[in-house]
């Protein structure tokens, strides 16, 4: 029975956190699939417990909230199994240290908008701005999660236009157009002149682009939920705390390599991977096949 050496694993998480497929990486790093798998599960487990833990009492000023799509063996309309389908992930996000604070994977709807709601406020500390785009379940779920005492909530709500005619056919994967935004105060007294989106859309972009998982036509599509919840768990984590945020430094005095966990005060370095590695298991060997 082989044992992966701590290298090997740690090249196996930089493989997945950079945006390589399961089986990319288990031909770069010479391990089996399953072995790639099991490593996924036990360190995206060990992430999201972490965090959860350390991510508390955050004294955020400005937080946005936002959700991205992907989906589980099939998209929604010709999913047929149990567990296929549509999946998204919602994120909040930090504008100022630029620190996922919190997110939740599951369907969209406004149960799990509101559980995730209660999970960002009770994160944070002082009263916040919040922004997030215009969909119907975020005014219930902030109602729900933070009163009317706790949080200064406007929503961007962005108008779209149709694409041109004819041309249908040959962009149908194409995004559409937006023809402008519209800022709505919801509860408190928002600064207007603050209310964007950008920062956490920009996190969600940067996501879709080092996930495979998430790149759209492709066969490398998430074929388990809970690997989907894992694979994103990892991420959060390596954004979080092992890669420096390029404008994040530039705003640093020294110009030092800085992470949006640093930025919020929750470490005072940048983490490596094997520093993860030691506190997930540092006794246990994982066992290949």
């Amino acid at each position: 029975m082989n044992v992966l050496d701590r290298p090997t694993r740690a090249a196996v998480v930089r493989s997945l956190c950079e945006g390589n497929s399961i089986r990319a990486t288990a031909r770069m790093t010479g391990t089996a699939k399953a072995t790639v798998l099991k490593l996924l599960m036990e360190l995206g487990e060990f992430c999201s417990i972490y965090q959860d833990h350390i991510l508390r009492n955050l004294p955020c000023v400005r937080v946005e909230a936002d959700e991205i799509w992907a989906f589980v063996g099939a998209k929604q309309k010709k999913a047929r199994q149990e567990g296929h389908g549509d999946i998204w992930t919602y994120t909040a996000l930090d504008s100022d240290s630029k620190l996922i604070i919190s997110w939740l994977v599951g369907a969209r709807n406004t149960e799990n908008a509101i559980e995730f709601m209660q999970d960002v406020a009770a994160r944070l500390t002082n009263r916040v701005q919040l922004t997030t785009d215009g969909h119907g379940m975020y005014l219930t779920a902030v109602r729900e999660a933070f009163g009317f005492g706790r949080v200064d909530y406007a929503q961007l709500v962005k108008h779209y236009g149709q694409l041109e005619q004819g041309v249908e056919a040959s962009r149908r994967y194409s995004p559409p157009v937006c023809t402008g935004a519209e800022k709505v105060r919801c509860i408190g007294r928002p600064n207007m002149d603050l209310v964007s989106t950008s920062y956490v859309e920009r996190a969600n972009l940067s996501l879709r682009m080092q996930q495979r998982r998430f790149t759209r036509l492709t066969n490398a599509f998430s074929k388990k939920a809970g690997n989907h919840a894992h694979a994103v768990s990892l991420y959060f984590f390596y954004y979080n705390f092992c890669r420096p945020h390029q404008t994040l430094t530039k705003d640093h005095p020294h110009h030092y390599p800085t992470t949006p966990a640093m930025a919020a005060g929750v470490t005072d370095h940048v983490w490596k991977v094997e520093e993860i590695l030691s506190l997930m298991d540092p006794a246990t060997p994982l066992q290949s096949k």
